[in-house]
């Protein structure tokens, strides 16, 4: 069995009097692609800004295990810059990319948090430095190949098709050489044939080793790409397990189509 690099436990998040998650307890394993699922307003952004530090939790921890480092990480309370030094990397719902910055430049954008040469560095421009910046190129380069956008690294963000802008926050997350890489809801607004292109590209990512959990709504990706799928309702997980389990659970049916199912 593969070993546990995410753990969560007892994770809670209120808004005043509203309990957004409570009690959650998750965990992510190495190399595989776990799924987050559930209705609007389970509570699945709301996690995720948890695990990045945009929101504080009101209760409950956070665990990265690096295997690099041989250590526990407790993510719980760190800025979102220090969460992602430690390797937790994300896109959003909503695009956010530097629109009036090239495709190139947005991935190396994403290399920040592993340079070394600061300030000084970047002013005086020594020896040390200007490898640096070669090296960031080069990977930058590596990464548009992935993702298929080596034909547009000299376009501006903001002219790239729908598609290939979210492909380009993906290949800006890989970028910080994240240990796992959250998506949130990667597939919202594309066509079909983007849709293959994505599926395509995340199960390339994860041939690499590469473990992924993502939230989605589009329920043929998820059964297609998951080795495993956790289903929140109201703040609370009510299910886990392989997508042929989830599949036929009675709790997911009845979150997701308001009615009771005989079991």
């Amino acid at each position: 069995m593969s070993e546990t690099i995410l753990e969560v436990h007892g994770l809670t998040m209120d808004f005043g009097g509203v309990r957004a998650l409570n009690n959650l307890d998750l965990d992510v394993r190495s190399g595989e692609i776990a799924a987050l699922i559930g209705p609007n307003g389970a509570g699945k952004t709301t996690f995720f800004n948890c695990l990045t530090g945009l929101y504080l939790p009101t209760k409950g921890d956070i665990f990265l295990y690096r295997r690099d480092k041989d250590k526990k990480i407790s993510l719980k309370g760190l800025k979102p810059n220090k969460v992602t030094e430690h390797g937790l990397a994300r896109t959003f719902q909503n695009i956010r990319l530097f629109p009036m910055m090239t495709v190139l430049e947005n991935v190396m954008i994403g290399r920040h948090c592993r340079t070394k040469a600061f300030v000084i560095g970047a002013f005086f421009r020594g020896p040390r430095t200007r490898r640096e910046e070669e090296e960031i190129i080069e990977m930058s380069h590596r990464i548009l190949e992935k993702v298929g956008l080596s034909r547009f690294e000299n376009d501006f963000a903001m002219n790239l098709p729908y598609g290939a802008q979210r492909r380009l926050e993906i290949a800006r997350a890989l970028a910080t050489e994240p240990v796992l890489l959250l998506l949130d809801e990667p597939a919202a607004g594309m066509n079909p044939y983007e849709t293959i292109e994505l599926v395509n590209l995340i199960q390339e990512i994860a041939t690499d080793g590469q473990s992924i959990l993502l939230i989605e709504h589009d329920m043929k990706l998820v059964m297609s790409l998951s080795d495993r799928i956790f289903v929140m309702d109201y703040g609370k997980k009510i299910a886990q397990g392989r997508p042929e389990e989830i599949r036929l659970n009675p709790a997911v049916i009845t979150a997701y189509l308001g009615e009771e199912v005989d079991a």
